[in-house]
């Protein structure tokens, strides 16, 4: 289920579309290509617009955010110090309890696979109950 709410102007995934066009630039291609993948990984994700302009998604709780920056697009995801991250995927906010982040830089390949496994990690661990 991709949005939430009425599917007027100001729904979560119409946001989104917005953002990623007005960004313009790799920044938006980028974080389109990631969302694509989010939404693939899981079919019942839910898009949600958070914080004045974050995209989030949601799957039996907050999954990741897709949070765009002059320099980076950063996918934090809620739950991460708790994921088996074999690839090495996660690069950024290594030092908390809780969160772990991958910044993606301009020509920054996406690891597809590896990508995706993390995602679906992340739905079954908060299905689960588990608290990272």
């Amino acid at each position: 289920m991709v949005g939430s709410g009425s599917q007027d102007e100001a729904s979560p995934s119409r946001l989104i579309d917005a953002r990623i066009a007005e960004l313009g630039d790799w920044r938006g291609e980028m974080l389109a290509r990631l969302r694509a993948l989010v939404l693939q990984a899981d079919p019942e994700m839910v898009e949600e617009w958070k914080w004045r302009g974050v995209p989030v998604w949601y799957r039996h709780g907050m999954v990741c955010t897709g949070e765009t920056y002059r320099k980076v697009v950063k996918m934090t995801f809620a739950k991460g110090a708790a994921l088996d991250d074999p690839a090495g995927l996660f690069n950024a906010s290594l030092d908390g309890n809780t969160r772990r982040a991958i910044d993606f830089h301009e020509g920054d390949e996406i690891d597809a696979t590896a990508l995706t496994a993390l995602i679906r990690a992340a739905v079954a661990l908060n299905a689960s109950g588990g608290r990272g």
